[in-house]
């Protein structure tokens, strides 16, 4: 009697990228600076690369200044510039620091939004939030709950 197998093998195909770094103006001068320590390329969609040791500068033209954002992983959308922070995300700006587990940048709605276990520290606040919005342009700031039963916790350290 014959036997016969059959062996499926999965071949993968990986586009690794070590040290990037990735630079963008918008059209009114303002600049985004990405580097992370590895990327790795979408096979299904090589505009979308997923990110590790991630950094972002957001260089401001209008008062010059700079927001920082760190994270362990990032995705980053290399067409409309769009990136998705996740895993110990910090943001430093100027006098604030802003921790989270994930934050969505869009460069184009000038939009940062920041969510789950949200804390923001300046030097006279501590507020810990579900959710925090931030336009990079105005600086208008939305700081909420997800269930309207919550409140934000505040506290003064001074």
């Amino acid at each position: 009697m014959a036997t016969s197998s059959i062996e499926n093998k999965t071949i993968y195909n990986s586009n690794i990228i070590k040290d990037i770094n990735y630079t963008s103006r918008d059209l009114k001068g303002n600049e985004y600076i990405l580097v992370a320590k590895e990327g790795e390329i979408d096979i299904k969609n090589s505009d979308i690369i997923f990110l590790t040791d991630v950094s972002a500068y957001i260089k401001l033209i209008k008062n010059s200044e700079l927001i920082v954002i760190t994270s362990n992983y990032g995705k980053y959308n290399s067409v409309n510039y769009d990136t998705i922070f996740s895993k110990n995300v910090k943001i430093d700006y100027v006098d604030n620091i802003i921790t989270g587990d994930y934050l969505d940048f869009s460069m184009m709605k000038n939009l940062l939004i920041i969510s789950r276990n949200v804390i923001y520290r300046n030097l006279e606040n501590t507020m810990k939030a579900d959710v925090m919005e931030l336009n990079t342009i105005t600086k208008d700031t939305k700081i909420f709950m997800y269930d309207a039963k919550n409140k934000v916790n505040i506290k003064n350290i001074k």
